[in-house]
């Protein structure tokens, strides 16, 4: 059954399909705001918070079939929100930590193990501008269509396509930086 279809059963009182759109979507939702965030406590929260609002505003999708959008774009704005308000309570100490270099034995990636290489992307993902981030989750993680992330982000194509650019431009820099060797990424 397909997206659409549960958002019509859904509006006609069965109120027990939403369910199977969570049981769906709950994975992908999570780990985009994991990678959005950084921290996996946050990244349940903001993916709760984004079904909650989707469950309070599904009357209001007109088209059913760009459910997946219009949920990513839901999360994307609590994500954003959510940072704001994290960087204004960031000390000075949490920002040092977070910018240390990883220790040198961790810089081989084909020495890594996955927990640590993803660990390693995750933190890299973090270094970048917000604007940028997002991007990079969207297409190269959730793989999403650079039509589908202009729609969710409200930005014309060809800004999704320069965020992308420097985006992984910035993630090779900072690999570089760290010394950990592109190839076994």
């Amino acid at each position: 059954m397909s997206d659409a279809d549960l958002i019509l059963r859904f509006r006609a009182g069965q109120h027990q399909a939403f369910n199977a759109l969570v049981w769906r979507w709950q994975g992908r939702l999570y780990r985009f705001a994991l990678r959005y965030s950084g921290d996996s406590e946050e990244a349940r929260d903001l993916c709760q918070q984004s079904f909650i609002r989707a469950y309070g505003q599904l009357h209001r999708l007109r088209d059913p079939e760009r459910f997946s959008t219009w949920l990513y774009q839901i999360a994307a704005n609590l994500c954003r929100d959510h940072l704001r308000q994290r960087v204004q309570h960031v000390s000075l100490d949490a920002y040092e930590e977070a910018s240390d270099r990883p220790h040198p034995a961790l810089c081989r990636a084909a020495d890594m193990d996955k927990v640590e290489l993803r660990g390693l992307l995750n933190r890299a993902l973090q270094t970048l501008p917000e604007e940028q981030r997002v991007v990079v989750v969207l297409k190269e993680y959730e793989g999403l269509k650079f039509r589908e992330i202009a729609e969710v982000l409200d930005a014309p194509i060809n800004t999704v396509k320069s965020r992308l650019y420097y985006g992984l431009k910035a993630l090779r820099k900072t690999f570089n930086q760290w010394d950990i060797d592109e190839d076994g990424l």
